[in-house]
């Protein structure tokens, strides 16, 4: 016998332990972070093999470190606040989030120019290309999800007048 929900209806991920959306954010998750862990791998391995001197990087990237983990706590905070029916809390976290992902592209464009000037360029070494492509697809990563980060902004500000709409 097929089991209803409230209204009426059946649905059918209720028995399940997990969602289908949930496992396939695990797997998305876990596709990137096995692509940024071979492709650091491969980066370590080059420099090693060919003996290359280390790459030079300009401090900025330290920074955009920083930032990242920053908007990762602002990333947090706004989990906790939407749990919290924090309506408010909520779209300044995310906003705060955009404004740091934004803030860390502007810096990556600079710290990029930086090794250009300091002559690191694309195809100087197998070790170089390796940290420009990582670089590059981190950078992809990070304006990919600016659109899904908008979007959640743009649905509490129209849908989440009152915190009982959480």
């Amino acid at each position: 016998m097929e089991k209803q929900n409230q209204k009426g209806y059946f649905d059918e991920y209720e028995n399940t332990t997990f969602h289908p959306y949930n496992i396939l954010l695990f797997l998305a998750l876990f596709g990137i972070t096995a692509l940024f862990l071979a492709m650091s791998a491969a980066f370590i391995y080059t420099r090693v093999q060919a003996q290359l001197p280390p790459i030079k990087l300009p401090l900025l990237f330290v920074f955009n470190t920083l930032i990242l983990l920053g908007s990762s706590g602002t990333l947090i905070l706004a989990k906790s606040c939407f749990k919290k029916d924090d309506t408010k809390g909520y779209q300044n976290a995310l906003l705060y989030t955009i404004v740091l992902t934004l803030f860390f592209l502007v810096l990556e464009i600079i710290a990029w120019y930086m090794l250009f000037s300091n002559q690191y360029y694309l195809g100087k070494d197998n070790s170089t290309s390796s940290l420009y492509v990582i670089r590059g697809v981190h950078f992809a990563h990070v304006i990919a999800a600016l659109p899904f980060l908008s979007l959640f902004l743009k649905t509490t500000r129209k849908q989440m007048k009152k915190p009982l709409c959480v």
